[in-house]
């Protein structure tokens, strides 16, 4: 078999980059994350989910999910944060 069609060495100018302040890194491309968005982040590889979810059978207003299912991926997800956040502001204290 011939040579591996990758190589092992860095071509990325590490001494350059060692040198680099951090004004001089572009980050024109990147928004810039509020504390308000750190605290909403969550890490969930590898690690168990906090609550198992149970499949349930629920009507809803035919209108009412077509909105849900039009924004996109985890729609189900939003409509699960929608409720909790419902049912913690209405938990008696």
């Amino acid at each position: 078999m011939s040579e591996s069609p990758t190589s092992n060495k860095s071509l990325t100018d590490w001494e350059r980059l060692d040198a680099m302040e951090d004004d001089d890194i572009d980050l024109s491309d990147a928004p810039e994350i509020t504390p308000e968005m750190f605290a909403k982040a969550v890490v969930r590889r590898g690690l168990k989910p906090t609550q198992r979810k149970q499949q349930v059978t629920l009507r809803i207003d035919s209108d009412v999910l077509e909105w849900f299912r039009i924004q996109g991926r985890g729609y189900q997800t939003k409509i699960n944060a929608l409720l909790r956040a419902y049912m913690e502001a209405h938990q008696s204290s």
